[in-house]
């Protein structure tokens, strides 16, 4: 039968007792090769400065997500000694950039404005700079792309058919984050035809425009998604009630995605560095739970 969370906490230790010392260290091995790091947004951290790293290491976080930056500060991590300080700060911090972010384009629409074209242009290049894998293009706001929108969904298409080639030979992935559903997300890649081109997909996001995440994770797989958002309010744990964290973490299991988990979350109590560190624990135990595997009783 499926247990609560009280029921389980209340008996793991007995279904601890009763697995034999080698299972044990099969399990924790393979959750140390899952290759699951967690890191955060740099908007979420409330920094735009090389000091976000400080601030990571001491919520514990593997890694901080940087944004690329904004007209205000002329897209500031496209300048070399922009690029340097940040690796320096990661570097000195022992932390990563696992990927950097184009919010900007919720602003100016890659749909409709041909200087966005050429900023995701310079966000690859400085996203290959930073040694990161990935570089999320926002589809929000101002550039928000729907589902009845054809001609906005195929200027976008073009544009992305013209960009992952650059993409590729920087060892870019392009990481598509919007509402769209996951069948047309695939139609756009099946056009693009690139590696270059995957979903940076949003758990909640999508839990909240009526998708059903757990299938649409399931329909794109490990190969079609570049890196996963958690994001729940006011917290993780207790939140809206719009994501059942469990069953996710389980289809992450069942795709096999061995990525990086990025807090995209808030800070409700006014205290980022407590509120974080709580939001982390969650994440970590729903993952540690799912790859332990333990019976249900």
């Amino acid at each position: 039968m499926r247990l609560s969370r009280r029921q389980w906490l209340a008996g793991a230790g007995t279904a601890v007792a009763g697995l034999t010392l080698g299972r044990l260290q099969a399990m924790a091995e393979e959750t140390h090769k899952s290759g699951l790091k967690f890191g955060m947004c740099d908007w979420s951290l409330g920094r735009k400065d090389p000091s976000v790293f400080d601030l990571a290491k001491e919520i514990g976080l593997d890694g901080v997500e940087v944004s690329i930056g904004y007209p205000e500060d002329n897209l500031q991590l496209r300048r070399p000694e922009v690029q340097k300080a940040y690796l320096e700060a990661a570097r000195k911090s022992g932390l990563s950039i696992p990927s950097t972010a184009m919010g900007v384009l919720n602003d100016v629409p890659l749909m409709s404005e041909p200087k966005a074209a050429l900023w995701v242009a310079d966000g690859i290049e400085a996203t290959a700079k930073l040694g990161a894998k990935s570089m999320l293009l926002a589809f929000f706001g101002k550039g928000e792309l729907k589902e009845d929108a054809k001609d906005n969904i195929r200027r976008v298409t073009e544009a992305l058919i013209e960009l992952t080639p650059r993409a590729e030979k920087a060892g870019v992935i392009l990481g598509f984050e919007s509402y769209l559903s996951a069948k047309t997300l695939i139609g756009i890649m099946d056009q693009v035809k690139s590696p270059a081109l995957q979903v940076y997909y949003d758990v909640y996001n999508n839990a909240h425009v009526k998708h059903d995440p757990l299938e649409e994770m399931r329909l794109l797989g490990r190969k079609r998604i570049c890196q996963i958002h958690f994001k729940d309010y006011p917290m993780l744990e207790k939140g809206s009630g719009t994501v059942d964290w469990p069953a996710a973490v389980k289809v992450l299991r069942e795709i096999k995605y061995d990525g990086w988990i990025v807090l995209e979350t808030g800070s409700p109590n006014k205290d980022i560095v407590a509120d974080t560190k709580k939001n982390l624990a969650y994440a970590k135990g729903l993952v540690g739970l799912q790859a332990l595997r333990f019976p249900d009783l």
